[in-house]
């Protein structure tokens, strides 16, 4: 018999499908494959991680243990929503486990990468798979992940949050440090 979903609570996610109570619930076997599958990332960077879903999709990652199911606000971090057409990776997520992405990350030079942490639409040219990707921009010798974008026909559309989105001046496509405005 299928347990049903309880919007205000935190519950573990099964390991596999197979063990799946709740109808509809993602298991922690399909959340590895999805951030494996979409972006390269490896099982690997999940070790010592659970996965939570509370609500109906919204699933949340947490460095450690706690019992299942558990009445709490927050637990760790949001990482993906589940129960739509398309898996969408947070922001959250994408900062966190991105710079392990091998897939489906579109590098942003400076303008581009300030038009997007503003929440900018813009029109970009990309090869690879439309869908939701990894932002990213070289900053300090490394590829940092800025945030999740949508990309469709041609243009990439930022899902930065309201809350976090920022009026920056501009970024230095050679270093990634911050000009101030003159």
């Amino acid at each position: 018999m299928s347990e049903g979903n309880v919007g205000s609570r935190f519950d573990r996610l099964p390991a596999t499908d197979a063990d799946r109570r709740v109808e509809g619930r993602a298991s922690r076997e399909a959340v590895v494959d999805y951030f494996e599958e979409r972006f390269g990332i490896e099982p690997a960077v999940f070790e010592g991680h659970t996965f939570w879903e509370k609500g109906a999709g919204k699933i949340w990652a947490y460095a450690g243990e706690s019992p299942t199911p558990a009445t709490l606000e927050a637990l760790g971090m949001t990482c993906l929503r589940t129960r739509q057409e398309h898996w969408k990776p947070t922001t959250d997520a994408v900062q966190r486990f991105g710079r392990h992405a091998s897939e489906n990350v579109i590098e942003l030079p400076g303008p581009a990468a300030v038009r997007f942490a503003a929440g900018e639409d813009q029109e970009l040219a990309w090869n690879g798979d439309w869908g939701y990707l990894i932002a990213a921009h070289e900053l300090a010798g490394g590829l940092e992940p800025l945030g999740v974008g949508l990309y469709l026909h041609g243009e990439l559309r930022s899902t930065v949050p309201k809350g976090r989105r920022r009026e920056l001046s501009s970024l230095d496509d050679a270093g990634g440090s911050r000009r101030p405005l003159e």
